[in-house]
């Protein structure tokens, strides 16, 4: 089968690999019809994510049609003919994280725990394409993909909704969903989202969709600014003002209620001083990850406010405001997205009119042009916003 892969540092490339078979009793095997290309992806292109190996199978956002299903599946769950979403995180459905619905910390998904725990002090979940940290499962850009407990992840989808209209139930709607209501949104709450890139933009929405009276995009690019504006948002250009000073003036010098940072790792700033300051940091190994946008959520959020990160971090971090986070009373939640648990209610509020994930679509490209989709998406060329590839 054809199938996109990592070739190295900023590099991906179409090739030929191994048809997936059924390795074990709860495993599936999906046809891929549609798969995207989540920012998170851009984490392993650019080296931020180690373990990576020449071949590796990308892409953890996908959905198609089940082919064959292992012994072990309750037919009643799943059987072939069905159509499917299928959730980032490879969850067993049977462990403590499970059983509390902490779904991308299961405790049984990945053979490769122990490496993980000697990185961040306890194992993560499975995770598709995304390194051998998360287990070395093939990822969904590919035509076909084996899926582990196919019995616990996978949604079928029963309606005649396109593709489009569900993709994101694998990741990013449920990521931004779960990031605003880790936010405790009250009504009249003004929110703030630090990144308007497809996690961001639907993470503004979810914020309103649970009460927000304001939503406040922040980020650089005029095309995701203009798209966040489209929707009905509040928007920052960071790079034209400072974005606390403007966010101080937008809440009466109180702050955002609830801040949201949907950026992670790679941010950038627009003081080009204080964005060199991380990039040396990078270099000399002193620090991984460049957390601008999480320093200015904490620095912006009114006392006693909430910071909710769904940003993807990977490492160590410096001048964390630990002083500003512990004297103002702010409250910090973060995690991988338990997606296998927002996923119904979400179909529902898709079906009901609620919810068009599919507006974050600016490319649908075939899966042998996934190397362009990289590139545009990374260097934010065309209007990039979202790609999806059809195998």
């Amino acid at each position: 089968m054809r199938a996109n892969t990592w070739a190295g540092r900023n590099k991906v490339e179409v090739r030929d690999v191994p048809d997936p078979a059924i390795l074990n009793s709860r495993d599936a095997i999906v046809r891929i019809t549609s798969t995207a290309v989540c920012g998170s992806d851009l984490h392993l292109v650019d080296g931020y994510v180690p373990t990576m190996r020449d071949g590796d199978v990308l892409g953890h956002e996908f959905m198609g049609e089940v082919v064959e299903v292992g012994p072990g599946v309750d037919p009643g769950r799943l059987r072939a003919g069905d159509r499917v979403v299928v959730p980032f995180p490879i969850a067993c459905g049977a462990c403590a994280a499970c059983a509390a619905e902490l779904y991308s910390c299961c405790e049984n998904s990945n053979p490769n725990a122990g490496m993980a725990e000697k990185m961040f002090g306890h194992p993560l979940a499975g995770i598709f394409g995304y390194s051998h940290l998360t287990g070395g499962f093939a990822g969904g850009q590919a035509q076909y993909a084996r899926v582990p407990f196919a019995d616990v992840g996978p949604m079928k989808i029963e309606s005649d909704l396109t593709d489009e209209q569900v993709l994101f139930l694998s990741d990013i709607l449920p990521t931004g969903y779960m990031g605003a209501e880790m936010c405790d949104i009250q009504p009249g709450d003004v929110v703030a989202v630090w990144g308007a890139g497809p996690v961001g933009q639907l993470a503004m929405d979810c914020a309103r969709l649970l009460g927000a009276a304001r939503v406040i995009g922040i980020d650089k690019e005029p095309y995701r600014l203009r798209m966040a504006e489209e929707a009905g948002h509040t928007v920052v250009d960071f790079e034209d003002t400072d974005v606390r000073s403007r966010l101080l003036e937008l809440t009466g010098g109180r702050g955002p209620d609830k801040c949201i940072d949907a950026v992670g790792l790679e941010a950038d700033h627009g003081s080009a001083h204080i964005s060199a300051y991380d990039r040396v940091k990078q270099a000399v190994r002193s620090e991984t990850d460049r957390p601008h946008a999480l320093r200015q959520a904490i620095m912006s959020c009114r006392s006693g406010g909430v910071v909710s990160v769904i940003g993807v971090y990977g490492g160590m971090i410096d001048k964390f405001p630990a002083g500003a986070w512990m004297n103002r009373g702010l409250t910090l939640r973060t995690g991988q997205c338990h997606v296998q648990r927002y996923m119904g209610p979400l179909l529902e509020r898709i079906e009901r009119g609620e919810l068009d994930p599919a507006r974050v679509i600016t490319h649908t490209l075939p899966l042998e042009e996934a190397a362009h989709g990289f590139e545009i998406f990374k260097n934010k060329q065309d209007g990039c916003e979202k790609v999806v590839l059809k195998p």
